[in-house]
Parts: C-alpha cells; structure tokens; sequence
C-alpha cells in the first residue's frame, strides 16, 4: 500500500472520528456513543500498556525475576485485593487496601508539598522587605526590588487570609479575623476562577489544534488527491 494512500486513511479516520466526538454538540446520538467507547476503548489499553511498559516490568517484573528479589512476590496478594471491592463477602478486603494505598499517597504528597514549598514559605517570609536583589539584577521572573518585595507581603497576606478562612477551631468573631478570612475567601475566588479559565483556555487549544486538522490537513490532502 502506497504512503499516499495510508496517510489518506489516517487522516480520513482523523476526520471521521473528529466529527463524530463533536456531534455530540447537536445532540446525544449513537455516532458519538460509538467513537466515545472506541476512544476510552484505546484510552484504557494504552494505560495498560504504559502501566506494565513503564512501572510493573521495570519496578517489579525485572527486579523480582531477573534481580532475585522474591519478597517482592508479595505484591501480587495485595493487588488482588483491589479486585475484592467486585465481591459482596469480601470488600472489607478491599477497603484495607485502598485505605493503606490512600494514607501513603497522602505521605507521600504531603511531604513532596513540604520539601517543595516549605523553603519558599520561609524564604518568601524572610526577604518580604529585605535582602533583595540589586537595583540593576532584578530576581526572579525578572521582579525588580520593589516588585519582588510587593510580591513576598502580598504572597505572605493571602497565604495567611486563607488560612484563617480555613481555620475552624474558634468562632471567628469580632472585626479583624471575620474581615481576614473573607478576603482570603475573596482570594480562593479568585484563584479558582483563574483555574477554571486556564482549563477553558485548555479545551479551546483542543478545539483549535481540531479544526486546524479538518481545515489544513484533510483540505489539503484532498487537493492533493484530487490532483
């Protein structure tokens, strides 16, 4: 098969499968639900292929048959553990496993999140108003002093307005604390808005790189083919 006609084919199914996720905007219909279950279809058995590619046959496989690490044989009882939340009798077995895996994940992020920002809490707090970079070196992200400056306080004023938002051990009375924690309910607003438009601007970027495909590529292949 010549190389023209299996980019057409490639690209053709491109088109194809392109048009049917979207038709989804007119209405639910069984075009959509074909290519919806074709893609989590190649979604989950790449998954499974990355997951034995790049974890299980380097991190266990290899080290347990080919390194003679046995124990490492252990794993195999508390992996099936997981499949115990299908069984009615024996899902308690399953939520020990999951617990287990959960509050080490959590560990292990919270100590990530510490050894990550931690250091910048305390050096942020520390070189608020002082030890800044020289007038003609501005610091990171290209700051000059002052804004580098400007930006510590406010970084350390709304690190600690969230906080308080978030404390709940004491009835928040009086003028000072109720005002702190509603402007650090102001910032979460803020911050959530933020997020929620970087990933509208994420889904437009896919809906974009789509119609760059239909428009560009199909066109001009079939110019090319009609040629």
């Amino acid at each position: 098969m010549k190389e023209e006609t299996v980019k057409l084919i490639v690209i053709l199914l491109g088109v194809a499968s392109t048009l049917g996720i979207y038709s989804i905007l007119y209405k639910e219909n069984k075009v959509f639900r074909f290519f919806e279950h074709l893609y989590l279809g190649l979604a989950a058995g790449y998954s499974i292929s990355a997951a034995w590619n790049d974890i299980l046959r380097p991190q266990w496989w290899t080290l347990m048959m080919i390194e003679g690490r046995w124990w490492m044989l252990f794993a195999i009882p508390a992996a099936m553990m997981f499949y115990m939340i299908y069984s009615k009798q024996n899902s308690w077995m399953s939520r020990l496993i999951f617990g287990l895996f959960l509050g080490a994940t959590a560990g292990q992020t919270f100590q990530a999140f510490a050894a990550d920002y931690f250091p910048k809490f305390r050096t942020a707090a520390s070189k608020a108003v002082m030890d800044l970079p020289e007038v003609n070196q501005p610091g990171a992200y290209g700051l000059t002093p002052f804004s580098a400056a400007l930006n510590n306080v406010l970084f350390m004023v709304i690190l600690a307005s969230v906080m308080t938002y978030f404390f709940f051990s004491f009835e928040q009375k009086g003028k000072v604390i109720p005002s702190v924690s509603k402007f650090g309910r102001y910032t979460l607003m803020v911050a959530f808005g933020a997020l929620f438009g970087s990933t509208i601007m994420a889904r437009m970027s896919l809906l974009i790189g789509r119609m760059y495909f239909l428009i560009h590529d199909f066109v001009q292949v079939q110019l090319l083919h009609m040629q």
